[in-house]
């Protein structure tokens, strides 16, 4: 099967979220499993050309015609690391060239036109011809209506299905209703289906009315964003195609996240020998001059400090969560008063919290293999990956039971009982700071029972969260597209 990968970022290139990990570690899976992948992407002008042996075709120039100007566009290829996955960088200085991969400046809705109009045409204009062509997120959003429109007499096309997948429904590119003339698109072509919603345009709006297969990164988002509460307006558009509507849980590279390979680590360890792990609590508590007791479990936070992320609730929880007998190393950066937050925490308990403002993958990697617990107390959480990458790493997740965590995390409390051995963390529902105190002390008190919180662990770890598994569920749902084209 021919696949036609679109994202905005993709990891090692260039990263601000997920997304970058899934567009990095998915069409390796699918190549794997046979499948010829292209991923396209935007050529950023952080992405380093050398290092990542970028080739420039110098027999492409597209015109592309965005906001009634013709911009120049060019391609530079490569190949994603660890496979022979073509990747395709479109260059365009003028929108491209800038200091982030997303901006708030008034064309950021241009750059992402070019991106579609651009990634379509140097498909139509190849000699290869995709099965699929998989959006991601809004900024690949109006790829299923140009095909749907523009190439709806390209014989060459004819056959080929769309699948976007939202990664989190918030962020849905809505723009003023000047975007429809500077993508070229009319208004009845998404009005006919909302005439409710007439004002401003929407990007990923477009993507749910057009795509073949839409689909989310969890079974549980899924139906969440079906709901008033989660659906952020989408919900109502969603439901009326929720048949095609479906949850794959994210998968995670085992080549990169693997304590018993992983370069950012000191100390290597596996599911039979866990001392590697003490040994990297050690080294990540000497790192902030905290002292190591065995009884006192590390608590580690590695988050965007949103409110999305549960972030109002711990801050209405700290006084009660200082009173355990427990330490907490927190990585992340974001809001001003989250951050301001958690460095007067460091300084107002030296022996209890170590705090670190900003983005360090290196530590990323070692909070992980260093804490006992991992706190994700998320207002949503559409998959999340730390969750993932802590049951790797023999790291209790503590989590609010939604969406991806809800999917992918049990409560061992549910379970009652060590025969049970099912439980592999800790979860509550009610998104209030009392559930997570309650929550965060239980995970406390057994962290003192050490059988139990080994077998806690080795459910973890022996779980298998490998993108071979949901790589296979993509390429049902990309047959399933096909399917609708017949």
């Amino acid at each position: 099967m021919n696949i036609a990968f679109i994202a905005s970022e993709a990891f090692p290139y260039a990263k601000t979220g997920g997304l970058a990990d899934v567009a990095g570690a998915l069409p390796k899976a699918l190549e794997k499993l046979g499948c010829n992948v292209k991923l396209f992407i935007p050529k950023y002008g952080i992405i380093d050309e050398k290092k990542f042996h970028l080739i420039f075709i110098k027999e492409i120039e597209l015109p592309i015609h965005v906001a009634g100007t013709t911009r120049k566009v060019f391609l530079h290829q490569s190949v994603l690391p660890g496979s022979n996955v073509e990747v395709n960088f479109i260059d365009c200085p003028h929108y491209f060239f800038r200091k982030s991969i997303y901006t708030n400046d008034p064309d950021e809705d241009e750059r992402f036109v070019l991106f579609n109009k651009a990634v379509i045409e140097l498909i139509n204009l190849s000699d290869w011809v995709p099965d699929i062509i998989h959006c991601n997120d809004w900024q690949s959003g109006l790829l299923p209506l140009y095909l749907n429109e523009n190439y709806k007499t390209n014989k060459k096309l004819s056959r080929t299905a769309t699948l976007f997948t939202i990664h989190n429904v918030g962020y849905q590119g809505l723009f003023s209703e000047e975007t429809y003339y500077r993508a070229e698109i009319k208004k009845d072509l998404v009005l006919q289906f909302d005439p409710e919603r007439s004002a401003g345009f929407s990007f990923m709006k477009t993507a749910v009315l057009y795509s073949d297969i839409i689909n989310t990164v969890s079974q549980t988002y899924a139906l969440e964003i079906l709901t008033p509460e989660y659906g952020s307006g989408m919900e109502k558009i969603l439901s009326e195609r929720k048949t095609d509507l479906f949850g794959i849980v994210n998968g995670i590279d085992y080549s990169e996240w693997n304590p018993l390979i992983d370069e950012y680590i000191p100390y290597h360890f596996n599911f039979d020998n866990l001392d590697g792990k003490r040994r990297n609590k050690k080294h990540l508590l000497e790192e902030f001059n905290l002292s190591y007791e065995e009884k006192i479990p590390l608590i580690g936070i590695v988050s965007r400090m949103a409110g999305q992320k549960g972030f109002d609730i711990v801050a209405e929880s700290l006084n009660e969560l200082m009173k355990l007998e427990a330490q907490w190393i927190i990585l992340g950066n974001g809001e001003d008063r989250y951050e301001n937050l958690f460095r007067s925490l460091a300084h107002s308990f030296p022996d209890k919290v170590g705090t670190y403002i900003g983005f360090s993958n290196d530590l990323s990697h070692l909070i992980e293999a260093g804490t006992d617990m991992f706190l994700m107390p998320s207002r949503y959480e559409p998959c999340g990956l730390n969750q993932l990458y802590s049951l790797r790493y023999g790291t209790v997740p503590i989590v609010r039971r939604t969406g991806g965590l809800a999917d992918t995390v049990s409560d061992w409390h549910e379970f009652n009982s060590l025969e049970n051995k099912g439980g592999t963390g800790f979860s509550f529902k009610d998104y209030t700071s009392k559930a997570l105190i309650s929550t965060v002390s239980r995970a406390v008190e057994t962290f003192k029972e050490k059988k139990v919180w080994k077998q806690i662990q080795k459910n973890g770890m022996a779980l298998d969260f490998s993108w071979e598994h949901s790589a296979k569920d993509y390429l049902d749902l990309y047959k399933r597209a096909l399917t609708k084209k017949t």
